[in-house]
């Protein structure tokens, strides 16, 4: 019998992930947490979609960051510690690392342990008079980011346009978090943009199927860790824009009538029904600024490509 089988007849929540699952699917509609994503399939399917000729946001992103490398690094300042809120590509990264003056630390805070532990090694090799500080934790969550001995000054890094994924009130919350322990220090964001939606409806739903593969993986996830009996191949993918929210919805379809268990607790699906997975808010350069400064940021400095499609933004406490 697996642990997980024997936490389920003990009547126990087995981790964080089944307990937000659940509470997630007794809700109506139901739900199930995007940062749950993230496991070692997930990341890798996503590594794969963010190769895809559809998938605009991650090249855009680098392009930029590669263009601005040398003005971000002088608004970043010298013997800086970089902290990344959800460590992700290192490709991103070290074109920052690449282009700063002596950073004295990088400390990239991520939920998985491992993927950590594999970023420790492969910058370590790369950087050897870097100070490596990785924090496994939940960024969206409450944690401390102790200070070091030398006290160098502090920027944070937060790209991908995951700051997208949250409702515009949590994202808010998660800035003004964010900031809090760079003491005055600025806040690079990535942030996806509104666009024709014909352009955001390809990225989400691209022709190979990876998109779809990465929003299976949770339930793939859930039967996985928490021994539920999803049948994957009974549930389609969907996503498509919502203007007037102006965000992609994305969910996983029951094609047909149907009950999953999860953690010994039974739900049913309608023909039809949906899991609602995913939002990812789009914003105009204006609606991201002035969400900034309603958690305390100024937009000093906005960087976006000549389609409009993506923006950097170097954010700093308000005056």
């Amino acid at each position: 019998m697996t642990q997980a089988a024997v936490l389920r007849r003990a009547g126990e929540p087995q981790s964080p992930f089944a307990r937000d699952l659940l509470s997630g699917l007794r809700e109506s509609p139901k739900r199930a947490p995007c940062k749950y994503f993230y496991d070692n399939e997930g990341s890798r399917l996503f590594e794969e979609i963010c190769r895809l000729p559809e998938y605009y946001q991650t090249r855009t992103e680098l392009a930029l960051l590669e263009k601005h490398a040398g003005e971000i690094a002088s608004l970043m300042g010298r013997r800086v510690e970089l902290i990344e809120f959800g460590a992700g590509a290192l490709r991103k990264v070290r074109i920052l690392l690449d282009a700063l003056d002596a950073p004295y630390a990088y400390t990239p805070i991520d939920i998985s342990g491992d993927y950590l532990e594999g970023v420790g090694r492969d910058l370590a090799a790369h950087y050897p008079d870097l100070t490596l500080r990785p924090i496994v934790a939940d960024f969206t969550e409450v944690f401390a980011i102790p200070r070091h001995e030398f006290g160098a000054h502090r920027a944070g890094f937060f790209p991908g346009s995951t700051i997208g994924n949250f409702e515009p009130a949590e994202a808010m919350r998660l800035m003004r978090a964010m900031a809090a322990p760079l003491h005055g220090g600025g806040l690079l964001i990535g942030v996806d943009l509104v666009k024709d939606p014909a352009v955001l409806h390809a990225a989400y739903n691209d022709g190979a199927g990876v998109t779809a593969a990465f929003n299976k993986n949770i339930l793939a996830r859930a039967n996985r860790e928490l021994g539920a009996d999803f049948d994957i191949d009974a549930f389609d993918h969907y996503a498509c824009y919502n203007p007037k929210p102006a965000r992609i919805e994305m969910y996983l379809v029951s094609r047909k009538a149907q009950a999953a268990r999860v953690a010994g607790e039974t739900f049913s699906f309608a023909q039809g029904e949906a899991i609602h997975t995913e939002n990812s808010h789009k914003y105009t350069l204006e609606s991201f600024a002035a969400l900034a400064h309603c958690a305390g940021l100024a937009a000093k400095k906005v960087w976006y490509d000549p389609q409009n499609r993506f923006a950097l933004f170097w954010l700093v406490p308000a005056v």
